[in-house]
Parts: structure tokens; sequence; C-alpha cells
């Protein structure tokens, strides 16, 4: 297993893959995946994207990315609004936005994710990172707990999902 940082073309390059490994690690099917090509395509013009890839030879088998977060963005407003002034104002304003951590399940607890993560966050400048994921208690969030993240906002709903999610940071 090799680690890569990916420019945006690459990463827009390699969209169905990603997708792909979406799918699989969130269990969901590769229609419901595909539909999500157009938030993809809409993070690659986002200010301060970076990029990493696990590749098991040419293979993709895990995936995050993130950007520099701001406002007028639709996730950053939603939860920027959720967790009110003083909180957004400590997590919110220098922060690195991870909108995707993925590795397919017949390679996951291997470290290959805390790897991803630690990759993807050492090349930005950012103060802090946030992100959200189900508010459950899952394999995700106990793997951000133990990676030193911690709850902003618990019952975070997202317009249109019927899931209740977490808002997590960690500080840079």
């Amino acid at each position: 297993m090799t680690l890569t940082t990916w420019t945006r073309d690459e990463l827009a390059a390699h969209a169905d893959d990603v997708l792909e490994v979406y799918a699989e690690a969130m269990q969901v099917s590769r229609g419901a995946a595909r539909s999500r090509r157009s938030v993809l395509a809409a993070h690659l013009d986002r200010p301060g994207l970076l990029a990493v890839a696990a590749l098991d030879e040419e293979r993709l088998i895990g995936i995050a990315y993130g950007y520099q977060g701001a406002p007028g963005q639709w996730w950053h407003d939603h939860v920027r609004a959720a967790m009110g002034p003083r909180l957004a104002q400590e997590w919110l304003r220098d922060a690195f936005e991870v909108c995707e951590l993925h590795v397919r399940p017949a390679f996951q607890q291997q470290g290959i994710g805390r790897d991803l993560l630690v990759r993807l966050l050492s090349q930005t400048r950012a103060l802090t990172a946030v992100l959200t994921t189900p508010d459950a208690e899952t394999r995700a969030r106990t793997f951000y707990r133990d990676g030193g993240w911690v709850d902003l906002v618990r019952d975070l709903r997202f317009p249109g999902d019927p899931r209740s999610f977490a808002v997590l940071g960690l500080a840079l």
C-alpha cells in the first residue's frame, strides 16, 4: 500500500474510483454513490483543496480529501448556524473541513484511515479541522475519538437526510 497526494486534476480524473470506495465503505449502492458526483465536482473548486489516496498497486483502496472552509459554502454555513457564534469563532474561523475519509472494508482496521488522515492534515496550515460523522457509537466515531477529535455539536440534521450527525473538531 502506498499513500500519494493527488492534485485537483488527479482527484477529478479518479472520481469514479473515489465514489466506488465511498459506496463500499458507506455500504450504499453504487447508484447512490454516483449521485454524489456533483458534490465531488463542486469540491474541486474550493480553496485549499487537498487529497490523499491509498493505493494497492494501481487500485484505489482509500481516499481522504478536504478544503479550507469559508462562509457561503453550504456545509460551512449549516454547521456555523448549529454551533452558535462563540463556538463557530473558535472552530471555524480557520478550519480545514475534512469532506471524505473512506477505506474499502477489506482494508479497514489496518491503520490506513489513520495514515490518510494524518497525511492529509499535515498538509494544511489551518488552525483546526472539522468534520461530520453519524451521531452514533460507530467504529468511525471511535476512530475519531481515539485520534483526539472532540464533539462540538450533537444531533445535527441536514436538510433531506433523516440521520443525526455530530460535528467533530481537532486542534491542529
